[in-house]
């Protein structure tokens, strides 16, 4: 399975002055391709702090999406950063140049043209919708950390992420964690290629203490994992299940 890690860039995320809306717009977009995200990052806007995790998560994983730092201002950081993370310089896109100028239009200043700055032997990935293309360099895609700009581009990666179908399930106990971990311990080492997660009940209006998941690549899989819970777990304890 395509892993993943994501880096969500900004001084105004760690300080709150602006609340992080792309984490779990790229968590819901990589459980729906079925890619397997590993690792999210916030991280501050110093150069050297984004060039190293950078290189740290392109080397581990098979892509790195980033968020934040690509605009104009002496602030954004993550471009300059990722070519410092592959020993490159930064050149300017004629593309980026030419869509920058026309977009632009009246507004147009030199400063703009910041944004039209990649590294080195980065390529850009078009979608159907117009937007402004993503900047991918080796395996890492840059993406603006404006929501609704981040939000309209992220779709492309749906192109390029090559997903697995996944099959899952779902029980509801009414039992505590403790009380069952022993259970979801064992079908857990009975079946490696199944993931068991287990939640606590989050909301007192919520009819169930326990939230277990059950997922695996195919539903053949899933319901042998699901079927030898119900033999373990005592029947009065189990609220209901939802097999998908």
């Amino acid at each position: 399975m395509t892993k993943v890690a994501a880096l969500i860039i900004g001084d105004e995320i760690l300080s709150g002055k602006v609340r992080d809306a792309n984490t779990e717009c790229i968590i819901e977009l990589m459980r729906d391709i079925g890619v397997d995200l590993r690792r999210i990052v916030t991280m501050g806007d110093e150069e050297d702090e984004i060039a190293s995790e950078v290189r740290f998560c392109s080397e581990r994983f098979d892509a790195v999406i980033t968020s934040g730092g690509v605009g104009p201002t002496h602030d954004d950081r993550t471009v300059a950063a990722v070519a410092r993370a592959f020993g490159v310089g930064i050149e300017r896109s004629p593309d980026l140049e030419r869509m920058i100028r026309t977009w632009w239009a009246d507004r147009f200043t030199d400063g703009a043209l910041r944004m039209a700055d990649v590294p080195e032997g980065s390529t850009l990935l078009y979608s159907s919708d117009g937007n402004m293309p993503l900047v991918v360099c080796r395996n890492v895609y840059l993406l603006p950390g404006i929501p609704r700009l981040f939000h309209a581009k992220i779709g492309a990666l749906r192109a390029v992420l090559k997903g697995e179908t996944h099959a899952g399930a779902n029980l509801y106990l009414s039992s505590d964690e403790s009380a069952v971990a022993g259970i979801l311990s064992e079908v857990d080492e009975a079946f490696p290629a199944v993931k068991i997660g287990s939640y606590p009940r989050h909301e007192a209006s919520e009819d169930h203490q326990v939230w277990i998941t059950v997922e695996a690549a195919t539903t053949d899989e899933v319901g042998s994992a699901v079927d030898r819970l119900l033999e373990l777990l005592p029947r009065n304890e189990v609220i209901r299940v939802d097999r998908g």
